[in-house]
């Protein structure tokens, strides 16, 4: 009848436990900050009631599972499940135990390992997360579109991986969306000023080079005239090579020329 599990910061080594997979009632399980390796095992969508899920910050590896993906309680978007807690109290030289039920947000921790690959599009599919933090790892590719269906979560956090692109500009529609952060990344483009995007700090965008907006030093208008201007120059400098080339070839064969009229008339 184990609901929640809390072994964090225990210097657990090895792949994630086996043993795990035969506590089907459990619901939350946190091995934050130990020494665990190897990928995510496929059984944890076999855990049918887990809905909090924390193995940050441990030496895991390999892609984000599909089997990451079909864990039931992270698809609903219904309330998560009441977990009671046993709450001993001491009342007048009698020692009693009150059951309290507590009710904690859907999230889902992978921050802090060395996950690679690309965010799987599928993510977009668990609709009841509050919190999704996939910061400090490997990741590549483009932020996928399906993040957009989110529509519960509340915090979003894509900081210090390999991100490419753009940002999605449907994030904006996630309007319960408190904390968010995408530094550290190969990030591009112009940075959305709508919606919930507008309240962010310049730091939940730092550490992108090509990305611009009101909200970071890189105004997109000076930009993109600092590009234009760029390019006009390199143009302007190609043109001028071409010129000099073809002036210096007619000049040297107008010389030559010139030698051969003159050796013939005065030869």
């Amino acid at each position: 009848n184990l609901q929640v599990l809390y072994i964090n910061h225990c210097s657990l080594s090895g792949k994630i436990p086996d043993w795990l997979s035969k506590l089907p009632n459990l619901g939350m399980l946190f091995l934050q900050g130990n020494k665990l390796t190897g990928p995510i095992p496929e059984w944890i969508s076999s855990l049918n009631f887990l809905f909090s899920l924390d193995i940050s910050n441990n030496s895991l590896t390999g892609e984000i599972p599909s089997a990451l993906i079909e864990m039931p309680m992270l698809e609903s978007d219904n309330t998560a499940p009441k977990v009671f807690f046993e709450l001993p109290v001491w009342n007048k030289n009698q020692f009693l135990q009150y059951l309290k039920p507590s009710a904690f947000p859907k999230e889902l921790n992978l921050a802090m390992n060395n996950f690679t690959g690309m965010i799987p599009a599928a993510i977009g599919r668990l609709q009841g997360l509050f919190s999704l933090n996939l910061s400090s790892n490997r990741l590549s590719g483009e932020i996928p579109e399906q993040i957009c269906n989110l529509t519960n979560l509340q915090m979003l956090d894509l900081s210090g991986n390999h991100l490419t692109g753009k940002i999605p500009a449907a994030l904006s529609n996630l309007h319960f969306l408190s904390r968010f952060n995408i530094s550290n990344n190969d990030l591009e483009g112009t940075i959305p000023n709508v919606g919930q995007f507008s309240t962010f700090p310049d730091s939940s965008f730092g550490g992108n080079q090509k990305l611009c907006g009101p909200m970071v030093a890189n105004h997109c208008g000076s930009a993109e005239a600092s590009s234009v201007s760029i390019d006009h120059i390199k143009q302007i400098g190609s043109e001028a090579i071409i010129f000099m080339t073809a002036f210096g070839v007619f000049f040297v064969v107008g010389v030559l020329y010139d030698q051969k009229v003159l050796s013939r008339h005065f030869g």
